[in-house]
């Protein structure tokens, strides 16, 4: 048997080395599951687009010397493409939770076998419903957010886990699929936020370790907080948040535009469609 696939994840901003995807074959919004879908329910998903703007992205992050690990897509699995979702990885481990969306727990048993295939270690299951999205770590704090996805149970479960992390709550308000349309971390001292999606309390305690970047209502509904951070100050971001965008250059960051405005009708982007297992 091969050796273990090297894995490491201590930040959202640590340079990329590894990553799982899955293309969106069939991707559909055939089932409502959050509120970006309401609005694109009739409209829908043109396949060929979304798989030509996946595959730029694919090639994006291998352009900056990602490697990137595809699940091949199953049929009727619409959701698939957002591997983010199904597991997340801290320290030297991925660890797998059960997804809340009942037409999602099939994608767990290919995420698995993909593990497996690759020798990448994982913890399995230990903690019920909660989904990566929600997940965000930033060294020795994970910040997890409270929502149809994640319970505090779950919360409460993954410190019990991970004693020697610090895990903070952070309830969402209603509409707010997970946390990373919400909150994202991209360098040790800088956050993007959309205000909106949590309590003045929690905002006062992500500004107290953070300066903030504020988005407003029509870059959230764009998921301007779901960027991509590579490493060394560069991030994958849509070229519709033109105001994040122009921030984020301001404060040093080079931001490398990428369409995909086709996914992002199923109510995810660049985080949501990428899961990290290494970062260095």
């Amino acid at each position: 048997m091969s050796a273990e696939t090297q894995i490491a994840c201590h930040t959202e901003y640590d340079v990329l080395k590894k990553v799982i995807v899955s293309p969106p074959t069939y991707m559909e919004i055939s089932e409502v599951i959050n509120e970006t879908q309401k609005v694109y329910q009739s409209e829908n998903i043109n396949t060929k687009i979304a798989e030509e703007q996946h595959a730029d992205f694919v090639k994006t992050m291998q352009d900056h010397g990602v490697e990137v690990i595809e699940i091949e897509p199953k049929p009727k699995l619409n959701e698939q493409v957002f591997t983010r979702d199904i597991g997340f990885t801290i320290g030297d481990k991925v660890r797998i939770g059960k997804m809340a969306s009942k037409i999602r727990l099939e994608e767990i048993k290919y995420f698995k076998n993909l593990l497996e295939e690759h020798n990448i270690p994982y913890q399995d299951e230990l903690i019920d419903s909660i989904e990566g999205g929600d997940v965000i770590i930033d060294q020795n704090i994970i910040w997890v957010g409270i929502s149809l996805r994640t319970t505090k149970h779950a919360v409460a479960k993954l410190q019990e886990i991970l004693p020697d992390y610090q895990v903070i709550d952070l309830p969402l308000a209603e509409g707010i699929l997970h946390l990373d349309c919400t909150f994202n971390v991209v360098s040790p001292d800088l956050a993007l936020v959309y205000r909106g999606g949590l309590s003045e309390t929690d905002m006062d305690k992500i500004q107290s370790h953070y300066e903030v970047i504020e988005v407003g209502d029509e870059e959230q509904f764009t998921l301007g907080t779901n960027v991509l951070s590579i490493g060394n100050k560069k991030l994958i971001s849509l070229p519709e948040n033109k105001c994040v965008n122009q921030t984020l250059r301001e404060k040093g960051f080079e931001v490398i535009e990428v369409a995909f405005n086709e996914i992002i009708k199923s109510g995810g982007s660049f985080r949501c469609c990428s899961m990290p297992v290494e970062r260095k």
